[in-house]
């Protein structure tokens, strides 16, 4: 339906991830209070254990690039979380040039509790939905997602 020359249902979609964004974050922030650090530790912790889950690692530059930090910004989020002992600079074993911020294994118990609770009730949600829902809403994810990444 179009009012006004806006498209109610991309407005209302637009708002509905807008509230999730700003929940995630508060989420994320209040976690991050909890235990001593600062969101954007938590989010850091989030990417790494996505590069760790994934099987592609991240250099301090791509991880910085993710989180919209400037070099000295990510140098100092590094620091940060190597001191606390979440993350360690190993060399690149295929480019002897380029450093990897990798997780410690002693850490991923931690990364993934910002998120356990919030996954587990999202499977359960999806478990309502069928293989075309889901591949729908999986496109939809990816497209918002590659927008997010070409306006940043």
């Amino acid at each position: 339906m179009e009012r006004d020359g806006h498209d109610d249902t991309g407005q209302e979609m637009v708002r509905l991830l807008r509230e999730v964004a700003d929940g995630l974050g508060a989420l994320a922030a209040r976690f991050a209070a909890r235990h001593g650090t600062h969101p954007t530790d938590i989010r850091a912790l989030s990417c790494l254990l996505d590069a760790r889950d994934t099987g592609v690692p991240l250099t301090a530059g791509r991880l910085g690039a993710r989180l919209g930090l400037n070099s000295a910004g990510t140098t100092a989020l590094v620091d940060r979380l190597e001191r606390l002992g979440h993350v360690r600079r190993v060399p690149d074993a295929h480019d002897r040039r380029r450093v990897l911020v990798v997780l410690e294994e002693t850490s991923v118990p931690f990364g993934r509790s910002v998120h356990e609770p919030l996954a587990e009730r999202s499977a359960i949600l999806l478990k309502g939905y069928d293989e075309h829902q889901l591949a729908a809403l999986r496109e939809f994810l990816e497209d918002v997602r590659a927008a997010v990444r070409q306006r940043t």
